[in-house]
């Protein structure tokens, strides 16, 4: 480390961030680290201690210090009956919750009780929502027809912009003297953010040059990215996956301790008329819970589990067996890009055989979805059986919670 230039920080002649222009990475990381531990009295010595070289970490973190270290579990193995994933699979968790990953577990073992589950993806499409300005709601009508007649034209200037971007639809939005247009893309097996946006800069410069409207914002909200939205809960954003599995009451009553009808009812009057009440968008128990520790694992944008947790939890009692659902409607994941690439998250989607692009594209992507609307199906019959067995505050006390 170079004294030198920690000594230039503490009299502030050099600004943390400005570290990377006067020595590497890996320098300049402990030089901030240094100068925290002196300013703070902190002790970061476990937070250095991290396997992401930071230069490779540049693109996911600035003023890099170190790490923050998430203890990592594994669930399964769950047989998965997919479209993208046809195979048992174990899955990655890192959580501090006790209690939550063997939770997961003993749903992933009542789903191998019953030859697994059955995953598909209803639909899929990440989108973003530019929003324009213009002088009146006559202009602003003639911007959406104009848009939704051309929207080829506005779909194909997105896509030029990347090779792996693919426009699927366009729906244009008006409210006033606002014009939103929300722009549905194919991202292959990347989450695709960036690429959404990047390509939606340039339908919006399309649009401007061929009508009255001006561009105020790339995101104006209705997209819904990182934020509750019923638009996400009805038209999806990223993958709508949905994952089912029917146990025999002997199963119920020997993994959980209780009847089909008992867990029928806990999830009609807690899932659906409890969220009701509270004016949910998502009506599950805890579906945020198994989707935020999966984004943490395998590297995905943690802040998207607000959009996960647009999950609905149904169960029947069906001639004396469960029939369990979780359909998740905007369950934003990939397999490449953003966190994927750490060194950590990497090995944990190597675990399922999902590190990387697939082949052909976007299968890796869809895989993942199916893996975590089946992990969330578990983890929604767990807390349902726990809640209907009356051991829910046990469980917890012996898993240290």
């Amino acid at each position: 480390m170079s004294e030198d230039l920690l000594a230039a920080v503490e009299r502030g002649e050099i600004d943390l961030h400005e570290l990377d222009d006067h020595t590497d990475a890996e320098t300049a990381t402990e030089i901030r680290r240094a100068a925290i531990e002196a300013a703070t009295d902190a002790d970061l010595e476990t937070v250095g201690e991290t396997a992401i070289p930071a230069a490779d970490a540049e693109p996911n973190i600035e003023n890099m210090i170190g790490a923050a270290q998430v203890p990592m579990g594994v669930a399964g193995p769950v047989p998965i009956d997919g479209e993208y994933v046809d195979r048992s699979v174990r899955v990655p968790l890192a959580t501090t919750e006790g209690a939550l990953v063997a939770s997961i577990n003993r749903g992933m073992a009542a789903i191998r009780e019953a030859d697994g589950a059955i995953a598909r993806i209803v639909d899929s499409g990440i989108t973003r929502a530019p929003v324009f300005t213009v002088a009146d709601v006559s202009e602003a009508q003639q911007v959406a027809d104009w848009v939704a007649a051309n929207a080829d034209r506005v779909g194909a200037a997105a896509a030029e912009t990347d090779p792996h971007l693919d426009f699927v639809d366009l729906e244009p939005y008006v409210v006033g003297d606002s014009v939103f247009v929300r722009i549905r893309y194919d991202t292959g097996d990347a989450m695709g953010m960036n690429m959404a946006t990047i390509g939606s800069r340039s339908a919006a410069e399309l649009i401007e040059s061929e009508t009255p409207a001006d561009l105020v914002a790339m995101s104006g909200n209705l997209c819904s990215d990182k934020k509750p939205a019923a638009i996400n809960s009805v038209e999806g954003r990223g993958y709508t996956v949905a994952a089912d599995v029917e146990l025999d009451a002997e199963v119920v009553a020997d993994r959980f301790g209780t009847t089909p009808a008992a867990i029928a009812e806990v999830n009609t009057r807690k899932n659906l008329v409890g969220s009701a009440k509270a004016g949910a968008l998502g009506f599950n128990a805890h579906a945020a819970n198994v989707i935020g520790a999966a984004f943490l694992a395998l590297g995905q944008d943690e802040a998207q589990v607000v959009e996960g947790s647009n999950t609905i939890t149904t169960v029947e009692e069906r001639d004396g067996s469960l029939y369990v659902s979780v359909t998740l409607a905007s369950l934003e994941v990939g397999t490449v890009g953003g966190g994927t690439g750490l060194p950590t998250q990497r090995e944990a989607l190597s675990v399922m055989d999902l590190a990387g692009g697939g082949d052909p594209p976007g299968t890796n992507g869809a895989a993942l979805a199916e893996i975590i609307a089946t992990a969330t199906l578990a983890g929604e019959l767990s807390l349902l059986g726990a809640l209907a067995g009356r051991h829910l505050t046990s469980a917890h006390e012996e898993h240290g919670r």
